[in-house]
């Protein structure tokens, strides 16, 4: 059974970066960039999007800016703590929020808070917005965990009770936090009236509850937010926010070095000693929550015996990959774990990269070369369909490295490119990653602080039902994530994820190409920005430039 969403972010960042540092252009106390807009951000990003409402996508660059403006109970401190927003403390056994036998949780929610249009919020928002994530009409990821509420109430304006139908301990990042693509509390004022929620004015400009709002989305081009001058917390010390769209990263790059941008986030490997070049900028590289994969359909002939997946994880030289494409910065591992997550496995070996093993395993699972070099067995041949985002040259550098090292094995690649939208789009609106059109994908995810991957891996949360792209349903797997659900404790957690992990690399339905980390080029001038690992704009209020 599945949960919260996961992030889902273009491969185009392929190799993120490692070590926790600070290198780049400080100008020195009391200098200034000639080219710095007081007190206005301009941050790029590579992703063009289809929704800002984050209950229809779970793209990085929306939950990024969603972080700033949209109404949650719950966010991420610059440690990748959790800590209270919209409720006053973190429902816990030890307070009370959670009954002893872990089916009650109450929340408590803040006073005196109103939508950045003013109406008042109160605990019928939160009802309502459940109700919306439920609403089989919706056209959300995934309502895995949101549907093991069994009854819901609200005693007081200010105090949500929720009774579920069984134990449920990732609730403090499902129900409505930042941590992860999960939705955010929607405004019943405006929305109440509506059937469903899938194609309404109120998606291309939300009503939130955030240091900022949403001024206006020029399509394609670039999101604006200003200041939120009713936010709980006061106003923050930014007073415009530009996300601008650039889809091509030597334009990005371009528009740095021009110094029309403040910030780049994230940035890919093979852009790093670039960016760290140019003057005037800060480069930060500090750990992540993003693991790159390449993902099979294990329901598809092509790779549905163990034999293939596990001879195309031999024949894929990841360290190479980090070498030539990353320029040397990323992470070779076989879990798909943060390093500095509380659950990250360190004894979980990897498997290393070995063409003559991989080709001594398909010979004896009876893959034979035909002809032309490529194998077949019952009259399938392992001509792969695999999908890709387009915008990005390290991503067909990337492809055209996997497909020399596959052809040694006997294994061709028919690649097809998919815009961003398309590429994320959820399944009922025809989007790649969650439909059924490919043998093999590669994007990355976003990670959680706990451990839970249901949403992606859970047998129930197979596309239009969650995030499990793979349609991979193992009995040890689902065991060690249903066993998560009853561990309110973290040292309890990290055991049965250990379980899922055996599992996963065991069965090869996946494979992580590597661990990204976070680098962050932006403006000398920028100051305050400590952005955690989870949710980075999370922390915004004291940030200025």
């Amino acid at each position: 059974m599945s949960s919260k969403r996961i992030l889902a972010i273009g491969i185009a960042g392929l190799v993120a970066l490692s070590a926790c540092s600070k290198t780049g252009g400080d100008n020195g106390a009391g200098a200034r960039n000639s080219w710095t807009i007081p007190h206005t951000l301009r941050y790029a990003t590579a992703e063009d999007i289809n929704s800002l409402n984050p209950h229809l996508t779970t793209q990085l660059v929306v939950n990024l800016m969603a972080q700033m403006t949209m109404a949650y109970l719950i966010k991420t401190d610059e440690h990748n703590g959790l800590i209270p927003e919209l409720a006053t403390e973190i429902p816990t056994k030890s307070n009370g929020g959670v009954s002893a036998d872990g089916l009650t949780i109450t929340y408590h929610l803040r006073k005196g808070v109103t939508w950045s249009d003013g109406a008042p919020f109160d605990a019928q928002d939160v009802l309502f917005s459940i109700k919306t994530v439920l609403n089989k009409a919706n056209n959300e990821t995934s309502t895995q965990g949101w549907d093991l509420i069994d009854k819901m109430s609200a005693p007081d304006r200010y105090t949500v009770v929720l009774h579920l139908k069984k134990k449920y301990s990732p609730f403090v990042e499902t129900f409505f936090s930042t941590a992860g693509a999960n939705p955010c509390i929607l405004p019943k004022h405006l929305l109440a009236k509506y059937p469903n929620i899938n194609n309404i004015p109120y998606n291309s400009k939300p009503i939130g509850i955030g240091p900022f709002k949403y001024d206006r989305w020029d399509r394609a081009q670039q999101v604006i937010m200003v200041a939120n001058p009713t936010y709980w917390r006061g106003a923050p010390k930014l007073q415009k926010i530009v996300f601008k769209i650039i889809p091509d990263r030597n334009t990005t790059l371009a528009q740095l070095q021009s110094h029309e941008i403040d910030l780049w986030y994230p940035i890919p490997g093979a852009y790093y000693p670039r960016a760290k070049a140019i003057s005037g900028y800060t480069v930060l590289k500090q750990p992540g929550f993003i693991i790159n994969h390449w993902d099979f359909n294990v329901k598809h002939p092509r790779v549905a015996e163990l034999a293939v997946r596990q001879a195309l994880r031999l024949a894929m030289d990841r360290a190479t990959l980090i070498k030539k494409i990353g320029h040397g910065i990323g992470i070779v591992q076989d879990i798909p774990a943060p390093r500095t997550a509380v659950y990250f496995d360190p004894d979980i070996k990897n498997v290393p990269f070995d063409i003559p093993a991989a080709n001594a395993l398909l010979d004896k699972a009876g893959w034979k070369r035909g002809a032309d070099g490529i194998r077949a067995k019952n009259g399938i041949a392992l001509n792969l369909d695999v999908a890709s985002s387009t915008g990005s040259t390290d991503v067909d550098e990337q492809i055209e490295l996997v497909r020399s090292w596959w052809k040694q094995i006997g294994v061709s690649m028919n690649v097809k490119r998919y815009a961003s939208p398309q590429m994320f789009a959820q399944a009922q609106s025809g989007g790649v990653v969650y439909g059924n059109d490919w043998d093999v994908v590669f994007l990355a995810w976003g990670l959680d602080a706990i451990g839970d991957y249901s949403s992606i891996y859970g047998c129930q949360s197979v596309p239009p039902n969650g995030q499990n792209n793979l349609r991979w349903c193992d009995a040890k797997a689902q065991a060690a994530m249903d066993a998560v659900y009853g561990d309110y404790e973290q040292s309890e957690r990290n055991r049965d994820v250990r379980g899922l992990f055996e599992a996963f690399v065991a069965d090869a339905p996946s494979i992580v190409t590597s661990l990204r980390e976070d680098v962050y080029a932006y403006n000398s001038d920028l100051k305050n920005f400590h952005p955690n690992g989870v949710s980075p704009f999370d922390n915004m209020m004291d940030v200025d430039i």
